[in-house]
């Protein structure tokens, strides 16, 4: 048997297969994730920045109302409660933002992934109420200061007075009132707004920007400009956010070395799933087909094992190899034995017969004592064949067992004894009394083969008493079994198990009964050996109890 394998831990593979297919399956949920999480950042982005830049427009407007009484006294008182909603949609509104010590800090609130997409700006509409010229001058001042705001930031910016009605920062709809706007009107009531909505877009979208769903929208926020409660007017602000696909390609430097490190990331993957599972299984194909090829070579253990899983069915195949290579050469040497055990004695019968059959017709025939003699000679061979014949019977046996049982030790001996008369058998040692409630993991015709022959090879051997020692009987049952007879030559002590070996051929030994004794306690889990003996022979037994 080869030694087992080193015991140390290793990944099962149903970890690995689960580690890399739960991998395999986050990535493309990751790699979504991250992009709409990137593209919404851009949104929350543009939105921080309008809120500052109208928040300054905001301010100095206000400023120039309150130093223009005959502004300041158009501003649409307002009452401001902290916890009102602030409109989302025509009948809802969030929260107005929580003070934080002294100041009144605004946050961006928008979300591409909960918020509600709205359509397209509408149109400015005809005002009801004629336009204060005060505020239209007030609007070509603070147009000045959106214009150059919007050179460098691209926003759009419309100043509203405090009906809603354009006065700057848009020369077609100056005039024109967009009160009817949602956000201006959440605006209109004191409250900051800000919405997203479909971009309206004068030339083609290039296609690669399609990818992105940030690029179709605009972004409105209306700040209101509030001066001693009330509302003097609204800071409406709109821009696009930054493309998502276009920030990507300034940062492709970054994103080549990501892709790089997903190659390198992917190749270890490989890597894990080629040492730990292909190479060890390809390992063991390679050898599979020595196996098959000749029976032998596979013995050998593979250089890396991998998983707990391949190490276990690499040591069952090499086990399994190593022992179709010892059945393989037992066979052969077998085959070998049996037809030179054959061959002698069918040849001593064929050749009497051939005598018998020339001498009867010849003139002169056989006389009666050498006919005799020679049909004796023929019996004893026949004899002797069947002899060899239930040997070799008792030996399949053993190799393959097949009534699996138990049974007591008394009567298997009692049996032996009436088998061989001539031989005392003799129970002993400080177990003896328990011999009648002793049972052996063998059934009763097995038993009896391996006490049988052991009783057979001392009388054989001119042996006139048989000891059996009890030692132990757990967890094992442990015997010794001891002749009086002529013992075993040194030189023949490390044969006496090998198959057809025996020095009693010439009356009838077939060198199979230790052979047979040994076979049938190997299939029944339990061993026999030789032990240092003094005038006869003296077995160690191992028995299942």
């Amino acid at each position: 048997m080869t030694a087992s394998l080193p015991r140390k831990w290793r990944p099962s593979l149903s970890m690995i297969v689960f580690a890399v297919l739960a991998t395999v399956a986050a990535l493309p949920l990751l790699g979504l994730f991250f992009f709409r999480l990137y593209e919404n950042q851009f949104i929350r982005q543009t939105e921080a920045e309008l809120i500052g830049q109208t928040t300054v427009l905001a301010a100095t407007f206000a400023t120039f109302v309150k130093d223009n009484p005959a502004l300041q006294a158009q501003v649409r008182p307002i009452e401001l409660r902290p916890t009102e909603p602030r409109p989302l949609t025509p009948d809802k509104t969030p929260d107005m933002p929580p003070a934080v010590g002294p100041y009144h800090p605004i946050e961006p609130r928008l979300d591409l992934a909960s918020d509600d997409i709205l359509p397209r700006r509408p149109e400015a509409q005809a005002a009801t109420v004629p336009v204060d010229p005060a505020f239209l001058a007030l609007g070509a001042k603070l147009s000045d200061i959106a214009a150059a705001t919007q050179d460098r930031t691209l926003a759009g910016f419309r100043l509203l007075d405090p009906n809603g009605i354009v006065i700057g920062g848009s020369r077609d709809e100056q005039g024109r009132s967009l009160a009817n706007v949602q956000e201006v009107t959440i605006a209109l009531r004191g409250h900051y707004a800000s919405v997203l909505r479909t971009r309206l877009s004068r030339s083609p979208k290039p296609p690669i920007y399609s990818v992105s769903r940030g690029t179709a929208l605009r972004i409105f926020v209306a700040m209101p400009v509030i001066v001693d409660q009330g509302v003097a007017g609204v800071v409406y602000a709109s821009r696009t956010p930054n493309n998502v696909v276009r920030h990507l390609y300034g940062e492709r430097r970054k994103l080549i070395l990501a892709g790089l490190a997903l190659v390198v990331v992917v190749s270890l993957i490989g890597f894990l799933f080629s040492r730990t599972i292909t190479r060890p299984i390809h390992g063991l194909i390679a050898q599979t087909a020595v196996v098959g090829r000749d029976g032998r070579g596979a013995e050998a253990p593979l250089s890396h094992y991998g998983t707990r899983e391949v190490a276990a069915l690499a040591d069952s195949f090499q086990a399994m190899a190593q022992r179709l290579s010892e059945r393989s050469a037992y066979l052969s040497t077998f085959a070998a034995h049996v037809s030179h055990e054959l061959k002698s004695p069918l040849t001593a019968i064929q050749g009497a017969a051939e005598l018998m059959r020339d001498a009867a017709n010849s003139r002169r025939p056989m006389e009666p004592a050498q006919q005799r003699r020679f049909l004796d000679n023929m019996i004893a061979d026949t004899t002797r064949l069947a002899h060899l014949l239930e040997r070799l019977r008792e030996l399949a046996r053993a190799d393959n067992p097949q009534n699996a049982g138990t049974t007591r030790l008394d009567p298997v001996l009692a049996d032996v004894r009436a088998a061989y008369p001539a031989l005392s058998i003799v129970l002993t040692g400080p177990h003896e009394g328990m011999a009648a409630d002793i049972r052996l993991g063998l059934s009763a015709e097995d038993a009896g083969i391996v006490f049988g022959h052991l009783a057979d090879n001392a009388l054989r051997h001119g042996a006139q008493r048989l000891t059996i020692g009890l030692e132990a009987t757990a967890p094992n049952l442990v015997l010794t079994v001891t002749d009086d007879g002529e013992g075993i030559s040194l030189n023949n002590r490390d044969k006496v198990f090998d198959t057809f070996f025996t020095t009693r051929r010439e009356s009838g030994g077939t060198g199979m009964g230790l052979g047979i004794v040994r076979s049938m306690l190997a299939s029944h889990g339990g061993t026999i050996s030789l032990d240092p003996s003094g005038p006869g022979a003296s077995f160690r037994l191992t028995l299942p109890a």
